[in-house]
């Protein structure tokens, strides 16, 4: 094959990479997809629906049991009286309707309160499920999106050493170009042929992933907007956030109400030693209630107070209250374990977004030295002061340096937002500030 033919190919290879904004797919658009298609967030709906159910629950133990029961039955049989023995042969009912009221039942008062504590469990739960949601969403069309500059970047790249191996070939037609010239520059077009593939590979993964999230095929996502700047920090200092933090952030919450479940639980086994006392109404109506009534209808209301003493249970009240101790042990050390996680995850999103601009700035400032040195070095190599390698070079160190600076743009998007989910506020509004370093859809 010609080389012009080649190179020709190489260009045409490259085309179906390209990257365009036509119909991009919106990162807000792609939220409020994944709050309706995320299987994740879905059972997350349904498990706080079900977590609802434990006040429900814990308060129907204070609350009074109305219970009725109904019984027929045929009796067929002798009485004997003073040696005269009577057949009978009848039918006898009873019909009984039953309120039971808890006055003074402990258990019952735990079980109200460990409900409620559940409740709350759930509640924060399904907090941090639609926080999470956030900042996966993000994550995932970020590294979409980061994929597509990826490959854009790379098949500029190729095209750059495309260009470059043409103006070699036509110099060393001239007689002006070495063939060690021709191999670096193959050398480098070979290795970015091989990027661009792997790119294309790495943005059909990532836009996969964000497909199971949003429930849909993706084909083109908003960039970056041109001009970016990052925000300032609120709050400033660390202190601060770390006090949001201890009050706000969702596992913490989560686990302040493990510890109060388990604590109730304490109270609930302690309560087997305790009596209980119960208001107790019945009405009865009865027909030939048994044999000695036959032929008796009754009819009897009654209103009293039971009492249930108990004293002795084979010692599991003492076992079972033991293991609700160690338990509750057990939830405080976990609580402890899990704020020393999110202080450290604090702090590393907290010195993160405190670092962005200036790692931000030198990478911008770095991609402006690349160009300005790809510049100096072509006029160099005309010039005969440098040579192709030092193109070569150029080139890649250009790359390198958008390809950083693209990375640590989104990076800092990511941690404005991690930051937030650690101190237990981030919310769609700052999913919609993040969206605005995007460009609109079009």
């Amino acid at each position: 094959m010609a080389p012009s033919c080649r190179w020709l190919t190489l260009i045409l290879f490259i085309a179906p990479f390209s990257i365009s904004n036509v119909s991009a797919f919106g990162l807000m658009q792609a939220y409020e997809a994944a709050l309706q298609n995320d299987p994740t967030y879905r059972a997350a709906i349904h498990e706080n629906e079900a977590g609802q159910q434990f006040k429900v629950i814990g308060r129907s133990s204070l609350l009074p049991v109305l219970s009725g029961s109904y019984s027929t039955n045929y009796v067929d049989g002798d009485i004997t009286r003073s040696s005269i023995t009577e057949h009978l042969n009848y039918r006898n009912e009873s019909a009984v309707l039953q309120l039971r009221q808890p006055v003074v039942n402990l258990e019952a008062s735990a079980r109200y309160k460990q409900g409620l504590a559940q409740t709350s469990m759930s509640d924060a739960q399904f907090l941090m499920r639609n926080q999470d949601l956030i900042v996966r969403l993000a994550g995932a069309y970020m590294e979409a999106r980061y994929a597509e500059d990826q490959l854009a970047l790379a098949s500029s790249q190729l095209n750059s050493f495309t260009e470059q191996r043409l103006t070699n070939d036509l110099l060393f037609e001239k007689g002006e170009g070495t063939r060690t010239e021709m191999l670096e520059t193959q050398a480098r077009l070979d290795l970015a042929e091989a990027q661009v593939i792997e790119a294309r590979d790495n943005l059909t993964h990532a836009r996969n992933m964000l497909a199971a999230l949003v429930g849909d095929d993706i084909t083109q996502l908003s960039p970056l907007m041109d001009d970016f700047r990052v925000k300032p920090m609120q709050p400033a200092g660390f202190e601060e956030w770390k006090v949001i933090a201890l009050e706000h952030n969702a596992e913490i919450v989560l686990q302040r109400h493990t510890v109060e479940v388990a604590r109730q639980e304490i109270n609930k086994q302690r309560a087997g030693h305790a009596p209980r006392v119960e208001l107790v109404a019945s009405v009865n109506k009865a027909k030939s209630d048994n044999i000695i009534f036959f032929g008796l209808d009754t009819f009897t209301r009654s209103v009293g107070v039971q009492v249930n003493v108990p004293l002795y249970s084979g010692g599991s009240v003492n076992a079972l209250t033991s293991q609700a101790v160690s338990n509750l042990e057990k939830a405080k050390a976990e609580l402890e374990t899990m704020t020393n996680q999110v202080l450290i995850e604090l702090r590393k999103e907290f010195n993160l977004n405190l670092s962005s601009s200036r790692r931000i700035d030198a990478l911008a400032n770095s991609v402006s030295s690349g160009m300005f040195l790809l510049e100096a070095t072509q006029k160099s190599v005309k010039g005969g002061t440098r040579t192709n390698i030092d193109i070569l070079n150029a080139q890649r160190q250009l790359f390198e340096a958008k390809l950083e600076l693209t990375q640590a743009r989104y990076n800092y998007l990511l941690s404005y937002l991690r930051l937030r989910k650690a101190a237990g506020v981030i919310e769609t509004n700052d999913l919609q500030d993040v969206s605005r370093y995007f460009a609109a859809r079009q």
